[in-house]
């Protein structure tokens, strides 16, 4: 079972940036594919982003089309979610979870993912 751990949140103004990275500990990263997944309070969790297990593809939820971007370095069992243009909407707690060898598209069924992080706030003030 692959651990994962975020980090990265916290406080920023809308139009600002935040990078929220996951450390997977575990060996044979390279082979999960992983996606980020963020729960405001009083909804349910939303699919944001996820990286396929070879990193040459990616898929975004509407909602962070062309503010978001997603990335891994699998030397450091790392993945990341870069968001620029910020929003009062984007105030929620961020997940990452990840899925043996799953295809890109697979990764926004939240039910099927084998593993998650605790998750870390990122609140955006107006």
């Amino acid at each position: 079972q692959v651990q994962l751990v975020e980090s990265g949140g916290g406080l920023v103004q809308a139009g600002g940036s935040l990078r929220l990275s996951c450390a997977a500990g575990t060996l044979g990263f390279g082979s999960y594919a992983m996606a980020w997944f963020r729960q405001a309070p009083g909804k349910e969790r939303e699919f944001v982003a996820a990286i396929s297990w070879k990193g040459g593809a990616t898929y975004y939820g509407d909602s962070v089309k062309g503010r978001f971007t997603i990335s891994r370095d699998d030397v450091r069992a790392t993945v990341y979610l870069q968001m620029n243009s910020l929003k009062p909407e984007d105030t929620a707690v961020y997940f990452c979870a990840a899925r043996f060898r799953a295809t890109v598209a697979s990764m926004v069924k939240e039910h099927d993912l084998n593993a998650w992080g605790q998750g870390t706030q990122v609140t955006v003030s107006s």
